[in-house]
């Protein structure tokens, strides 16, 4: 049964594009929809901070709760940033409501593998394909308004390893992974094998997780970092790209000095981001 909750500092419209995941859309301006966690979910946003989520009050405090990281305190950690930082402030003000999702650590590595030098609407037909090519059906409920129509009549949850493991080079080929293809077979090796266990790499520390997935065939720093973030919630990490180099070079001499904010850095990387790709001058 739906569920309505009050949520501030919350805007799942925005989330979806800030570039953290590749299968969160907008419908449209009030509604977002979301396949995660092996679910579809949908929320409409009714003003005034309030939002209905398409699922029960239980399934939203047992995992979508978590999932959006809506227990942490947004706000304060706006209020530390450098009130002298003027671009860092606008773009935490024009990114208001954007969150660190908690994302399912199999699905964040080969989702940030395949985004290798790809722009996001290549990444999220790649990511589509691979669901759909041994990803478990679903098919999204009947939903009464204020609900829309979902943007497809079925979907697929990103597959599990099992299902992973029987994938060969030349079926990746086929749905557009490229060069990719190799380490996404590495990586889908080292997990199905137990050589990496995520439950394991949750506890290790920001070092040590780091050297263990720049191990990985294929992972180099950029994507190490984004993992960490949206799938290990790693705050403190601060993933470099083409536009955050950019960013970094035009307002901060060519380095974000990330000592400001401990634990917060990648948190302020999301609003950075987002502000450069969505503001018009």
């Amino acid at each position: 049964m739906p569920f309505t909750v009050a949520l501030p500092f919350f805007d799942p419209y925005k989330i979806a594009l800030s570039g953290q995941a590749f299968r969160i859309h907008p419908i449209d301006d009030q509604r977002t929809e979301t396949v995660a966690m092996g679910r579809y979910l949908q929320i409409v946003s009714l003003g005034d901070d309030r939002f209905l989520f398409s699922c029960s009050k239980d399934e939203f405090e047992k995992i979508w709760k978590g999932y959006f990281d809506l227990d942490r305190d947004y706000e304060d950690i706006v209020r530390s940033i450098d009130p002298e930082d003027f671009y860092l402030n606008e773009a935490a003000a024009f990114g208001r409501g954007i969150r660190i999702l908690r994302q399912e650590p199999v699905e964040t590595i080969i989702s940030y593998i395949i985004s290798q030098r790809r722009s996001i609407p290549s990444i999220t037909t790649c990511v589509d394909r691979l669901c759909e090519l041994c990803g478990a059906k679903i098919i999204p409920p009947a939903l009464p308004e204020p609900f829309a129509a979902p943007l497809k009549d079925c979907y697929y949850a990103f597959p599990s390893v099992d299902a992973l493991k029987t994938l060969t080079t030349e079926d990746l080929l086929g749905i557009g992974t490229g060069y990719r293809a190799p380490y996404i077979m590495s990586a889908i090796n080292d997990i199905s094998s137990g050589k990496l266990i995520p439950e394991a790499m949750a506890e290790l520390s920001d070092d040590d997780l780091y050297k263990v997935l720049t191990s990985m065939y294929g992972v180099g720093k950029k994507v190490a970092d984004c993992v960490m973030l949206f799938a290990f919630h790693r705050t403190g990490r601060f993933p470099i790209d083409v536009w955050m180099q950019r960013i970094c070079d035009r307002y901060y001499d060519g380095l974000f000095d990330v000592s400001k904010y401990p634990g917060t850095a990648g948190i302020m990387q999301q609003f950075m981001f987002y502000y450069e790709r969505n503001r018009k001058d």
